[in-house]
């Protein structure tokens, strides 16, 4: 069996304090700095879905960072499509903000998940080889005790 694998716990602060800092964005750039109507908007509310994920990222949960991987793609998403269709402003620099914090929280997420991932497919593959060798000896066996 070979052993567990070692997480990078440089990728999972890399990843808290991006996820953290993009939260701040969100609310900052909403309510604050460069909203989309004076006095700010309820927009503010998009951070709320990265608030769910602190707890599981600060603590390096595998299923956590996954999901949260997936999510911080919208704020991606929203950060390029902003770019290009918002006015000349601060706005756009707060998009490229959010395309970059969002770029780092899902590289740094991606990279510390994948050794638990490759010693997932590791264990799976083993467990299928005992499998289909043990399956292989009791065809070998079967006939010699049904011949008797």
């Amino acid at each position: 069996m070979s052993n567990r694998p070692t997480l990078n716990i440089a990728l999972q602060r890399t990843a808290m304090v991006s996820l953290f800092c993009l939260f701040v964005l969100c609310l900052l750039w909403e309510i604050w700095l460069a909203p989309l109507r004076p006095g700010g908007t309820l927009l503010f509310l998009k951070a709320l879905p990265l608030a769910f994920a602190f707890r599981g990222v600060s603590r390096g949960s595998l299923y956590t960072i996954q999901w949260a991987s997936m999510l911080v793609l919208l704020y991606l998403m929203e950060g390029v499509v902003r770019v290009m269709s918002d006015p000349p402003g601060p706005s756009i620099g707060m998009a490229w903000l959010e395309i970059i914090l969002s770029s780092i929280f899902f590289f740094s997420a991606l990279f510390y998940v994948r050794p638990a991932k490759r010693y997932a497919k590791q264990q799976k593959l083993q467990a299928e080889a005992q499998a289909k060798a043990l399956d292989q000896h009791e065809s070998k066996v079967s006939p010699e005790v049904s011949g008797q």
